[in-house]
This record gives structure tokens, sequence and C-alpha cells, in this order.
């Protein structure tokens, strides 16, 4: 398998970057339970270091349960060990809280599963089809394939009211987030500061984020949220940039607004440091135009960050990122020193299904959809938080202890629920999202849901 960029920095301990960089893997997604990992003399030559450095790596990972030794056939990753915080299927770990194990979970309600029931099937095999033609590439694109960012561009144009001519292609939102983390570190260390770099993150907010920071060496600063969003005013001096999903706030599901917003990008320009605009689900709204994007607000300040992972499928290992140019020339030049680049074959995918407008269909009939299944939700579970939009709503309890009995007496029923204290609150709440179960399927559920909540 290809390992994900593991950057060592020579002034600290390899053996605990190494470890630390292989565990920040596995919990963002990047390595999965059963991937087989380089022998220790095999990631020694790749990475230039001794093999002392790998084998103690190893040794760590095999003590902590990450890893695990088959006699004769190497080293495994075994996923996330039970007593660690870790990501669900979209939010992430936080709070000192395990997701419950996936056995048994026969009807998911956990937030960020995309709905693949109204997929068209006939159109999606029309689209791998179409990919398959193409022949093979003879030299990598750093960038991405012309033909995918030109698609993107239309969709963010059409659907976010963006313009641009400057996507890059990324394996994800998350993906693309890693590499700007480790872009931020690496400047920090250059200019010889005492930390590479501090993050400005929404609290609670997506874990994946702050691991992805953690991984590439930044402190993250955690920032309230409010029924509005990110508390800009609460932002602190001295930050290398603020990361932030305004169009639906995850976990709470707020908005941010306009006022916000300009603030937002108003003291991006005055302190000099980027803003990180992750737009995971923002086609996804069932009342009004979304806000216009912090990337529309501000070109120069802004790293726009999207993905089809909510939208379509995680299969296509697909997203984008816009950036100001002096970031994207970093970015591109760092692809190309390291070999490092997106999957092409994702990109062809995508390319085909947006091209024979499969990819505009299927959003309408998606946002129908979900728009119907929250609905159902809201009518089942009120009150909730969060904006009439994403895939996902905030069911409040009396408590954190409230909340972990609800989701282990759901689990007992065979459905998969989150709590809020899982994403880095103290507060009482339940994360329900609705479009990875079937119509059906979240019609059986939300009663029993209801009954547990109290509602």
């Amino acid at each position: 398998m290809e390992l994900p960029p593991l950057p060592l920095d020579r002034t600290r301990p390899l053996a605990v970057q190494l470890a630390d960089g292989l565990r920040a893997a596995a919990v963002g997604g990047a390595l999965r339970a059963g991937d087989r990992l380089p022998s220790t003399r095999e990631l020694a030559t790749i990475l230039a270091v001794s093999r002392t450095v790998t084998a103690a790596a190893y040794d760590q990972l095999l003590a902590e349960g990450w890893v695990e030794g088959r006699v004769g056939a190497g080293t495994f990753v075994r996923g996330i060990p039970p007593h660690v915080t870790g990501p669900g299927p979209g939010g992430g770990g936080g709070g000192g809280v395990s997701a419950p194990s996936d056995s048994g979970v026969r009807i998911d309600l956990r937030p960020g599963v995309p709905c693949t029931e109204v997929l068209d099937r006939a159109a999606w095999r029309r689209a791998w089809r179409a990919a398959a033609d193409a022949e093979p590439d003879l030299l990598p694109s750093y960038a991405g394939l012309p033909e995918y960012c030109a698609v993107v561009a239309e969709h963010l144009l059409r659907h976010r009211g963006l313009v641009t001519s400057d996507v890059l292609a990324t394996g994800g939102s998350t993906g693309g987030l890693a590499e700007v983390a480790r872009l931020l570190a690496g400047h920090g260390r250059e200019r010889g500061a005492e930390r590479a770099g501090r993050v400005a993150v929404e609290h609670p907010g997506y874990q994946r984020a702050i691991s992805a920071f953690a991984a590439a060496g930044l402190e993250t600063v955690p920032v309230p949220v409010d029924e509005h969003g990110l508390r800009v005013d609460l932002v602190p001096d001295g930050v290398t940039a603020v990361y932030c999903t305004p169009a639906h706030q995850f976990p709470l599901g707020a908005r941010l607004p306009a006022d916000r917003r300009i603030a937002l990008v108003e003291r991006a320009r005055a302190e000099g440091f980027l803003v990180l605009e992750d737009d995971y689900d923002g086609e996804l709204r069932y009342d009004v135009a979304p806000l216009p994007l912090l990337a529309a607000l501000g070109p120069d300040v802004v790293v726009h960050l999207g993905t089809v992972s909510k939208i379509l499928t995680p299969t296509l290992g697909a997203g984008w990122l816009v950036a100001p140019p002096a970031v994207r020339t970093a970015l591109l030049t760092e692809r190309e020193r390291t070999g490092t680049r997106p999957g092409a074959a994702g990109q062809r995918v995508l390319t085909a299904f947006a091209g024979a407008g499969d990819l505009a269909r299927h959003l309408r009939r998606l946002r129908r959809e979900l728009g119907e299944r929250r609905a159902l939700v809201v009518a089942a579970l009120a009150p909730v938080l969060g904006d009439r939009a994403g895939a996902h709503v905030l069911v409040p309890l009396e408590s954190a202890a409230r909340a972990r009995e609800v989701q282990s007496r759901a689990a007992e029923q065979g459905i998969g629920l989150d709590v809020l204290e899982r994403h880095g609150s103290g507060e009482g709440g339940i994360v329900v999202g609705y479009a990875g179960p079937t119509r059906a399927e979240l019609e059986s559920a939300l009663p029993g849901v209801a009954e547990l909540c109290g509602r």
C-alpha cells in the first residue's frame, strides 16, 4: 500500500514522530484496519532513517494496540484501539468518549454517512465505464486532472457561487486540510518559531481536523461556538490560521451569519492569518440559498476545502481546494518535492458523472430527499438544533451522561447514534445523522430514538 506523507523533523525524536504520524493517519482514515505496513527495513529506506527508528515506532504502536504483527505476513493496522478516542463516520472523536462498536448496528444514524439510496446506479456505472476508457497517465498530475478541475470550478460556480479557475484536486477535504497543516507547520519551523504555529478551531468541532493539525505539529486553540457558529470576537491574537465550518457548523449545525463572515475576513487581513473554510456539505440547504463562501469574500486570505464524500460517496476519494496564489504555489511545490498527488481514478469518475449532467440531477434528488428526511427527524425528535441544511441535527439532552445512556440503549436495539460529548463538548446531546439509512430504516428507527430521548 502507499503510505500517507510522514514528514520528520530531525530536531526531535524520530521514533516518536513516526509513531505519532502513523497513529494520526489511522485516526484520520488514511490508514485503515487491515492495511499492511512496510517492514521496518522497507520503511527505514523510504524515510531515510535507521531501522532502529522504525522498529521503535512499531514497538510503541504494537504496545498501544494500533497495529499487530502476524508471523510470516508482516505488520498490519488494527484500527483505533477501543480505549482511544477516534472518528466516527464523519464526526471524529473528542471529549475522551469512544465511538461504540459497529458490531450489531443495523441502522446507522451517526453523522457523516452519505445518502446513496437516491444515487442513479445506471448513471454511476456509466461514469465508471467512461473513466476506464481513459488512457493510462504517463506523468503524474500534481494539481489534478485539468478536466476534473474544470468540472469542480463549474460546480463551485453553479452550486456555491464561487468564481475561480484555480482549483487543486485533493483526496478529500480532510486530506487537503492535512496538506495545508503541514505547509503551515513547515513555515513556522523555517521562521525558527518556538512552536510550529497555533490554529484556532471551533469548540465543539470536527475532531479529524484537530488530529490533522496535531499530526503536523501545530497547536490548536479552541474557540467557542454558539447558535450562530464561530465566535469571531473570541479568536485569540497571534494565530497562524482559523479553521471553521461556516456553511453548517459541525456538530451544532449553525450557519455563520454575514456580519461574522465579514469580521473574520477583515481580521485575517489585518492580522495576517489564513482562514481554512471546510465546506463539507455546503451544497445541502433546504430553505434559502447559502450565504456567500468565505472564499468569495476573501480570496486573498481564505483556503476553501470541499469534497464529494457527503453529497455522493467517499469511494471516489475526491475533493478540492481553492487557495490564495502563494499558498497554491507552495502546496504544488511540496507535492512535487514529495511526490504526493491526488488519485486520478476518482477524478475521472466524477468528471464523467458531472459531464453527463448526472451530478446536477443527483444533487436535485438528494436535496429533495434529505429535506424530507430532515422534516421526519424534526417531527419525531423536536426540539432539535441546527439549520435546515446538511444531513444531521443535534438533539439536546440534559447531560452528557444522559446522552451516553441513550446511545448505549439505542445500540442494544441495533441503532447507531453519536454523542455531542465525543466532539469536545461537555453538554448533553445526541448528533443524529439521517442520510446513511434507507428512508424505511429511518422511519422505523425514529420512534424508538424518540422514546429513548424522552420526546
